[in-house]
């Protein structure tokens, strides 16, 4: 499939989500440690819970569960006690949940100063979406593929209704690397410090502490991730 068709059909993604995971919300408090998402790009389920990290402005680690792959599913179901996602690990709260209702409803209560907007809270509404969203791509970042584990996790700055992001977070679950999730939604405080360190705030943007590089322009970030740890 070409540049072009990703494109379109990620933009057709994003315009399935509507609004969702685009906007900061006001927010509450922040946490001290970081969280630990076990999650898949494709799953629905999993975009509702991203979506809120993204509106709520919270970083988290992401550990993809590709279907077939065998980096983390035996991680989570060792740990969880069962291979199903999302499922959230909150050391601040003391806490892990895998529902996507219970962890959208942990993380606005414990991060937000108000009730999640509607788009979290109707039934059937986040994961119909999202499942339309998954149809548009033909379920890119459903699968692993064979890569090679890097020894230092990357970094990835992203904004979860952004069809570029999407499509650098595809392959990174596809190739089952573990990253460090900045959320950087329309009005997050922390688009100042993103321009200052990488000249822009556009996302995505990706670090990687194995090699050095850092860069923006997702098919650049998607060639460099193939060609570095993809068979």
């Amino acid at each position: 499939m070409g540049r072009r068709w990703d494109v379109g059909s990620s933009w057709a993604a994003s315009i399935a989500l509507g609004a969702a995971g685009l906007s900061v919300v006001p927010l509450g408090a922040r946490p001290a440690l970081p969280m630990t998402l076990y999650d898949f790009e494709a799953c629905p389920f999993c975009r509702r819970v991203r979506s809120a990290l993204t509106v709520l402005d919270l970083d988290v680690i992401i550990k993809p569960c590709p279907q077939g792959g065998t980096r983390f599913r035996g991680e989570l179901t060792k740990v969880g006690g069962k291979m199903r996602v999302p499922y959230l690990i909150d050391p601040n709260a003391n806490v892990a949940l895998y529902e996507s209702a219970d962890i959208v409803a942990h993380l606005f209560k414990s991060y937000g100063v108000a009730e999640p907007p509607v788009w979290f809270t109707v039934p059937g509404l986040a994961v119909g979406t999202g499942s339309i969203a998954s149809g548009a791509r033909l379920g890119r970042g459903t699968r692993a593929r064979p890569s090679t584990a890097p020894e230092k996790m990357l970094e990835l700055w992203s904004i979860e209704a952004s069809p570029y992001s999407r499509l650098v977070r595809e392959v990174l679950c596809e190739l089952e690397l573990p990253y460090l999730l900045h959320n950087i939604g329309k009005g997050s405080p922390r688009k100042k410090l993103l321009k200052q360190r990488a000249g822009s705030s556009m996302a995505p943007y990706i670090f990687d502490p194995n090699t050095g590089r850092e860069m923006h322009e997702s098919a650049d970030i998607i060639a460099y991730l193939e060609s570095t740890y993809g068979a």
